[in-house]
């Protein structure tokens, strides 16, 4: 898919399967190119004798990486995992980075099924292993949790030292039955019993926690900036392999409170003057720098590259070597312009060939540099937290509604990907991207998709399709519904309808016959939808126009399969994929050429591998809903809607809430005022204690009617303040959850959210 591109820019050695014709370059053939990817790593990984630290689990496995890069950073060089490269690919990638300069590795290794640790530990082979924990992700490819936890365990297989949580009693009892328990000198730590680590008490201050710990009878406390007990489980990891490395309290209570948040994510903002910003701003190191600057390449497509940077702080690399490294990054990226902010990055000015300025700090960046510079770039924000680039990207944000829809691109291509391995090869997909992108973002997908490799993208209407050429997506793009639009404008804008009854096929067949070069079109076949199409009637009169339609092209025939989803209808569904078989050969029987065959959707691709045909149509699957819990457990959601309390009031026993006081309150009760309403898509059925929202995890029902603009919920006992994040949909509660109570489908859901909501991308782990 990609080997065109890649010779175009220079590549010239590939790690190939087959050896494709046309494209010049040395081949290494083999017989499976992951496998041979993982040996090459583990060949690697053996030439160096450094300390590794190996991390598994089911959550917390990059905070634990990240965490302890901050800890350690003047103590070691360090080489770890790029953001959350723990896969069957992300582990080779990662450990390919050792260098000869580096002292100690931090790497994760996730799995998803049996065999995949055995895959990894040989390129991984840790010294010390820490075990974070274990929970649901990734459940379904084990019979039960026990199996799941000794298969991680393998990644610890040679290793002489073993971090872990003793109180995760199926994870010490995979300590225990593993067979490993006698080479491993055990570091656990315990909130309920004895162990190396004892948390003795966890004591919330102004800001954080407190956790008083005891270890080799010495009792000390250390203070985190946190207070989720997921973070300070996480710390808790950390600190236990830090007294195992011998650092004292006194070093561990100095360097706790300095902590920083790990973001999983880079925000993609609306910025000023058309501008979109890649928020970035909370660190810089190579590997970091890196996967943002893939990220920066997959949104910009053909439009202008800005990155801000700040000079890598505490790297331990020669400074010389470093900055060649970034300038390398930076130049592959295809950047067009670098806003460079600090002393390293001026004095190594001359190593980098793009046109780049440099400010000795933020200040002198936010006052030279206007909205005007940045009229219709991409520019990534990239910089280490001491630059303090948050306030660039405060400064060029645009201004919009508070309440956000916030979309994950990562969760969208792991979704892609998802629906690719199901299809033979060969078989092209078309991602729908109608109505707004489901009304998450059109363009940003249709971008996405891009930089994916699909083979077209579907809208509804020609508008929609306009859209994205003005811009830049240049993918064939198919308008599936009818509407009054001249053929000129779809030739110009290079759109390709759909032809569905005898009045739009003469029309087609006009304008191809009057115009050279006009777009093909694609034939709707009615099979049982009774929708748009031909139904078998009418075919024989379309058969005949197109036998005289020389200068017409069809690009495919396809249909709509109506209850794909549904056992109950699979009887239905196999007759429609009989159906459409049967009348797709007979249109073959009079062109002169062989169009595309497409009827799958989401459900039809998951349940019907007869139907994929030529080309497939995913559509609300590739956000996160599969066919059943099971599929839907292998998908991740991609769209969560938030927004922020504005307001914390008591109101007193015998008052009213809302418009038209349908509610009222015999006790003193506490509410939250939240900035969304009606006219965002929440719509006025939930009020009244029928919806609720999620509040530090916790449910809160609405109050009273919901306004346009606002909505009132009761807090109960969740102890809430201005500012605190409420989810609506997404993080913590599922799309199909929320869909169901407002008795309707996710498809609707998601469309509801009104257009003035604020569309943050995300890039998730």
């Amino acid at each position: 898919r990609y080997l065109s591109e890649l010779s175009a820019h220079g590549v010239r050695c590939f790690l190939v399967q087959e050896v494709p014709d046309g494209i010049e370059g040395t081949f290494v053939q083999v017989s499976d190119t992951l496998d041979a990817l993982q040996r090459l790593a583990a060949w690697h990984r053996g030439r160096f004798h450094l300390p590794v630290v190996g991390i598994t689990g089911s959550n917390g496995k990059t905070v634990v990486k990240e965490w302890l890069a901050q800890l350690l950073f003047d103590q070691h060089l360090i080489v770890r995992s790029p953001g959350s490269w723990n896969s069957q690919v992300g582990v080779p990638l990662s450990v390919w980075q050792i260098g000869a300069h580096h002292d100690l590795g931090l790497f994760e290794a996730g799995i998803s099924r049996p065999g995949e640790m055995e895959r990894s530990r040989p390129m991984i082979a840790p010294e010390i292993g820490i075990f974070t924990n274990l929970g649901p992700a990734h459940g379904e490819g084990f019979p039960d949790d026990r199996h799941k936890a000794l298969e991680k365990m393998k990644l610890f297989t040679g290793a002489r030292v073993l971090v872990y949580c003793r109180d995760h009693h199926v994870v010490h009892e995979a300590v225990v039955t593993s067979g490993l328990a006698p080479q491993l000198l055990e570091r656990d730590w315990s909130r309920e019993g004895s162990a190396f680590v004892r948390v003795l008490n966890e004591i919330p201050v102004p800001g954080g926690t407190r956790v008083h710990v005891s270890c080799d009878h010495q009792e000390f406390h250390f203070e985190l900036p946190f207070t989720d007990d997921a973070s300070v489980e996480n710390a808790m990891h950390c600190v236990t392999l830090m007294l195992h490395l011998g650092h004292a309290p006194e070093w561990i209570a100095e360097r706790s409170p300095r902590l920083r948040p790990v973001s999983m994510r880079m925000e993609s903002l609306q910025g000023v003057e058309g501008s979109t910003l890649i928020n970035d701003a909370y660190s810089n190191d190579l590997a970091s720098l890196t996967i943002a600057l893939d990220h920066l390449m997959a949104l910009s497509h053909d439009r202008k590259r800005i990155v801000v940077l700040s000079d890598i702080l505490e790297s331990g690399e020669e400074p010389k070597r470093l900055y060649s490294a970034v300038a390398g990054l930076v130049e592959r990226a295809r950047v067009d312009h670098v806003l460079a902010v600090g002393p390293a990055l001026e004095t190594h000015k001359d190593l980098f060939r793009v046109a780049t300025n440099h400010f000795v700090d933020t200040e002198a960046l936010l006052e030279e540099v206007t909205a005007e510079h940045l009229r219709d770039a991409v520019v990534l924000v990239k910089g280490a937290r001491s630059f303090g680039f948050e306030r660039v990207v405060s400064r060029w944000e645009e201004r919009v509604h508070g309440t956000v829809l916030e979309v994950d691109l990562g969760a969208i291509k792991h979704n892609l990907d998802h629906y690719r391995s199901l299809l033979k090869p060969g078989t092209g997909i078309m991602p729908m991207v109608k109505a707004f992108g489901y009304g998450t973002g059109a363009v940003e997908l249709a971008r996405l998709f891009a930089f994916e490799r699909v083979d077209m993208l579907g809208v509804a209407y020609a508008d929609e399709g306009v859209a994205l050429r003005q811009a830049g997506i240049d993918l064939p793009i198919l308008v599936m519904n009818p509407e009054p639009v001249p053929y000129d404008l779809l030739h110009r804008f290079r759109l390709e309808a759909v032809v569905y009854d005898r009045q739009s096929l003469q029309a087609a067949i006009a304008h191809s016959t009057a115009r050279s070069g006009a777009p093909p079109v694609h034939l709707k076949i009615d099979t049982g939808m009774h929708r748009l199409g031909f139904t078998e009637g009418e075919l024989p009169q379309a058969l005949e126009l197109l036998k005289h339609a020389p200068h017409l092209r069809v690009a495919s025939v396809f249909s709509h399969l109506a209850a794909s989803e549904d056992p109950a209808h699979d009887a239905f569904t196999r007759e429609q994929i009989a159906r459409f078989t049967a009348t797709a050969d007979r249109i073959d029987s009079v062109l002169d050429h062989k169009p595309l065959r497409h009827l799958a959707n989401s459900g039809g691709i998951s349940r019907f591998p007869e139907a994929h045909f030529d080309l497939v149509r995913p559509g609300i699957g590739l956000h996160g809903v599969g066919v059943g819990a099971k599929e839907t457990a292998l998908l991740r959601p991609a769209a969560t809607l938030r927004t922020v309390i504005a307001q914390v009031k008591e109101v007193s026993g015998g008052s009213s809430v809302g418009y038209g006081r349908k509610h009222r309150n015999d006790e003193k009760m506490r509410l939250a005022v939240l900035p969304i309403g009606y006219a965002d898509g929440l719509l006025r059925r939930l009020g009244n204690g029928v919806g609720h929202v999620l509040i530090k995890g916790q449910p809160a029902p609405f109050l009273g009617n919901i306004c346009m603009d606002m909505c009132m919920v009761d807090l109960g006992d969740i102890p809430a303040a201005p500012g605190d994040e409420v989810i609506v949909f997404g993080q913590g509660r599922s799309l199909m959850d929320y869909a169901e109570g407002l008795g309707t489908i996710p498809y609707e859901a998601l469309t509801l959210v009104s257009q003035r909501v604020k569309r943050v991308f995300v890039q998730g782990e």
